[in-house]
């Protein structure tokens, strides 16, 4: 990832922006200390939602709302996203985020643990972006690589986790070892899955595109 500011901040200053309620509400984010993508992960998507043309979405991982609005925007207008979130209090605030901005019947919320969410879901989708807890991207993938349709895309956010991947275990925080741990073997999973094909990019805190064949 890069890590000098000086060029986040001149790549951030290129972006055209979003659409003023997300502005918004990527303030409102900030100012509550609500993890959301970050700049640069909101022009990638932009550009991969344009690129693929997805109909049916898969977001792991809702928090307010702002990544499932923000792709309401950039996909057809056809099209649908089906995003899950297990953490209550932020459930009611995504539900009121989607009806006042027009988008409930373009964005369904799942509420409940991804894990068993994953399971009654029927695919094929053919875009699927990862946000939620990093430590579970390995026990959902099983569940993903069911309902991922062939050429589909799945989009795995945060993976470098702020640098960390790279030390050895003994030097990660004794508490954070087995999200180490368990983020090395999901990435090596999906960089050698004779299902996929993967490139890991140094783009915010890292990120994962990877494609059915």
């Amino acid at each position: 990832m890069i890590t000098d500011e000086r060029f986040v901040a001149y790549i951030n200053s290129l972006d055209a922006g979003n659409p003023a309620y997300l502005d918004e509400l990527e303030a409102y984010a900030i100012q509550t200390q609500v993890p959301i993508i970050r700049k640069e992960m909101q022009s990638f998507m932009r550009t991969m939602l344009l690129m693929n043309k997805p109909k049916r979405i898969l977001e792991v991982g809702t928090a307010i709302g702002f990544s499932a609005l923000l792709m309401s925007e950039f996909m057809p207008q056809d099209g649908q996203i089906t995003t899950i979130e297990n953490y209550e209090k932020r459930i009611p605030i995504a539900r009121a985020n989607f009806q006042k901005y027009g988008k409930e019947d373009r964005i369904t919320l799942l509420e409940g643990d991804a894990a068993e969410v994953l399971r009654t879901l029927e695919g094929p989708y053919d875009f699927i972006f990862m946000d939620a807890a990093k430590g579970q991207y390995i026990h959902y993938l099983p569940q993903i690589m069911r309902i991922l349709a062939p050429g589909g895309v799945l989009i795995s956010d945060n993976v470098m986790q702020d640098g960390d991947i790279i030390e050895s275990k003994y030097a990660v925080t004794r508490r954070d070892r087995t999200i180490h741990r368990r983020m090395r073997e999901y990435l090596y999973t999906l960089t050698h899955h004779e299902e996929l094909q993967t490139s890991i990019l140094t783009l915010g805190d890292g990120v994962a595109v990877s494609v059915r064949k």
